[in-house]
């Protein structure tokens, strides 16, 4: 049974791997054998220090990943610096919060442009490596607003409720072709990003209190799900967002 998760030998992007969940991904993925490119504006030291750490290689590719100018270069640089490409997780994103009535729309592209438009490409320039190879493993991160409207982040909302489509879309093209698309959907993860609702005592109260496991999840649960999504285990599941919620959804 552990060889069925065994990821030795095989090479990860991970975007936004600075901290959180992009953190907890890289180092599961790489507590499970992967090599570990992590992606992002600020260096993921030490991310790459936790990988090394775990006898695995480990490099910071640094990329404003704001426009789609850099990704052909990262996926360049990866297969440059590694010798390949096996899975590339899409975690990377931004929020931004109003009413919707008052949304700019300089905000709205800022989202839409780094949560949905460089997602995308990034997962066709890795694509097209992993097609020419016959196999490959694409996790993008989505959200419970990929299934729920939300209030004050319509940007937000947009943005996840295409990453939701657009795995669908690749794996829909790709399946047959060897390569793997799903997704994973996080509920309320006790992170830097939402240390004010877990400090507010009212909101973290009724947060916890709605979710059936009553507890806010760790970056972890999730770095436990992309290990399963890049894993031999998952070569027959495509187009499938995965929800990490702790039950938050079947309420």
């Amino acid at each position: 049974m552990p060889t069925l998760f065994d990821l030795a030998g095989k090479v990860a992007i991970v975007t936004g791997a600075n901290t959180g969940i992009g953190q907890a991904i890289a180092v599961s993925l790489a507590e499970a054998g992967a090599d570990i490119a992590a992606v992002g504006r600020t260096p993921a030291e030490d991310t790459v220090a936790r990988v090394r750490a775990l006898g695995c290689r480990a490099e910071i590719i640094s990329a404003d990943l704001s426009s789609i100018a850099p990704v052909q270069r990262i996926v360049d640089e990866v297969l440059e610096k590694f010798g390949g490409l096996d899975i590339l997780v899409n975690n990377a994103g931004i929020i931004r919060r109003a009413d919707s009535i008052d949304f700019t729309e300089a905000d709205w592209d800022a989202v839409i442009d780094t949560n949905l438009k460089v997602l995308f490409f990034l997962c066709q320039a890795a694509g097209r490596h992993m097609l020419a190879q016959g196999s490959g493993k694409i996790i993008n991160i989505a959200s419970l607003l990929s299934f729920q409207g939300g209030v004050r982040v319509p940007s937000y909302t947009a943005a996840k409720s295409g990453v939701a489509g657009l795995t669908k879309l690749l794996a829909n093209e790709w399946a047959a072709k060897g390569v793997n698309v799903n997704a994973i959907a996080p509920g309320y993860i006790a992170t830097n990003n939402t240390a004010a609702l877990q400090a507010d005592e009212t909101r973290n109260r009724e947060i916890q209190e709605r979710i059936p496991a009553s507890r806010w999840g760790q970056a972890s649960d999730i770095g436990g799900a992309a290990v399963f999504l890049a894993s031999a285990a998952a070569n027959y599941i495509h187009g499938h967002t995965l929800a990490v919620d702790g039950g938050w959804l079947a309420r």
